[in-house]
């Protein structure tokens, strides 16, 4: 059979208008942004007109925009830069133990640096408590940094709520948003955010640029050092078509994101209905939390995740366990032993995430596929 992609939360193919908005700046627009003339101009101009666009997709300011290579390079701006300017005031990091390696690595290495990280827990729903959340707040935080959606589950984290809990204390609110953006309306004033990432290509774009938000007045050190480009905050020429492909990922993630939601949504429904036709057991990771569209983790009793995803992989069926950033490792998920422990669950759980491309047809071929392999494994052990 065709192969079908159903990893789109590790990364998506590019939409055929973003790859016709980079290929005239590659073919033409070569001039530093940096540089004042003709050639420098005409670059700017692209990059600015991408900022304006990828501001305007989380309801900012252009000015708030800085462009990074990813969302791990903005995520570890978020944390290390603020870090760095608040140490006076604080050392106290609150984030939860569910995040992107991005985020927990970065924490990671401020605790060798003299930070103190709390790590709240999630129930078997995947979500933070607002009362931990409450009870680990310190005169001292600086920094509270919690996902809008989990790479691995697609559970919702209560971001909102836990904006206007920090209203009133002066601790800095980062959320990584890289699995929302494109999906879910984002609006940084609303969710009352100070620092917010999103990535390219997680909504169709190219691979290699990303952006943080940074609220006025937000202190923050670059974590680069060299020229004075994105306004002194990080140093580097621009990758201008990159940005280009960006700002027009940025627009098409706006005009059809609730074209998208539907479209995501229904794919997910007809892939798990059409498990449950065939009378697999399974069970979905993370019941009874808030969900987003797109990513569903499924747990595949008296399986394992290696053959799974071998198995899978041969039949044209492409998924994964969990983050990308971890390929290569079949190490139990980070976040599904924080979710349930030592429970079977960490072993025998893959990541089905929907997207550009997919039609109900295919996701209904790779369910048929799907159930076929773990009969075939688990054929004895019942």
């Amino acid at each position: 059979m065709k192969p079908i992609y159903l990893d789109h939360a590790a990364t998506s193919p590019m939409h055929p208008d973003v790859i016709q908005a980079m290929i005239p700046v590659m073919e033409s627009t070569f001039g530093n942004p940096s540089s004042v003339h003709a050639y420098g101009r005409e670059a700017r101009h692209i990059v600015d007109d991408a900022r304006e666009k990828v501001a305007a997709s989380i309801g900012a300011a252009d000015k708030h925009i800085i462009f990074t290579s990813g969302g791990t390079e903005a995520d570890n701006m978020a944390l290390v830069g603020v870090a760095n300017a608040c140490r006076e005031q604080g050392k106290h990091i609150i984030t939860t133990a569910i995040e992107h390696h991005a985020t927990l690595h970065a924490a990671n290495y401020l605790e060798s640096q003299g930070f103190e990280i709390t790590y709240l827990p999630v129930d078997a729903t995947g979500a933070v408590k607002l009362s931990d959340l409450q009870a680990a707040l310190l005169p001292d935080t600086i920094l509270v940094s919690v996902m809008m959606i989990n790479n691995e589950t697609g559970i919702m984290q209560p971001i909102q709520a836990i904006g206007e809990l920090l209203r009133s204390h002066t601790a800095y609110f980062h959320t990584d948003a890289v699995q929302a953006y494109g999906t879910e309306e984002i609006d940084v004033d609303a969710l009352g955010v100070d620092l917010l990432s999103v990535s390219a290509h997680k909504i169709n774009g190219p691979k290699g640029i990303g952006a943080l938000y940074v609220r006025d007045g937000v202190r923050i050190k670059p974590i680069t050092y060299g020229g004075e480009q994105e306004r002194k905050r990080r140093a580097g020429t621009e990758n201008v078509a990159s940005i280009a492909g960006f700002g027009k990922a940025a627009e098409l993630a706006m005009l059809k994101r609730a074209e998208r939601r539907v479209a995501y949504q229904q794919l997910q429904d007809a892939f798990t209905a059409e498990l449950e036709r065939t009378g697999i057991d399974f069970h979905i990771n993370g019941e009874g939390g808030q969900r987003s569209v797109g990513i569903i983790n499924i747990s595949f009793p008296g399986t394992n995740v290696e053959s799974l995803l071998m198995n899978f992989d041969l039949s044209g069926v492409t998924v994964s366990s969990g983050s990308a950033c971890t390929a290569g490792s079949v190490d139990p998920s980070h976040v599904l032993k924080t979710m349930y422990g030592e429970d079977e669950r960490v072993t025998n759980s893959i990541r089905f995430s929907f997207g550009y491309g997919n039609t109900v047809e295919s996701v209904t071929e790779a369910a048929q596929t799907v159930a076929a392999i773990i009969k075939r494994l688990t054929k004895g052990k019942e």
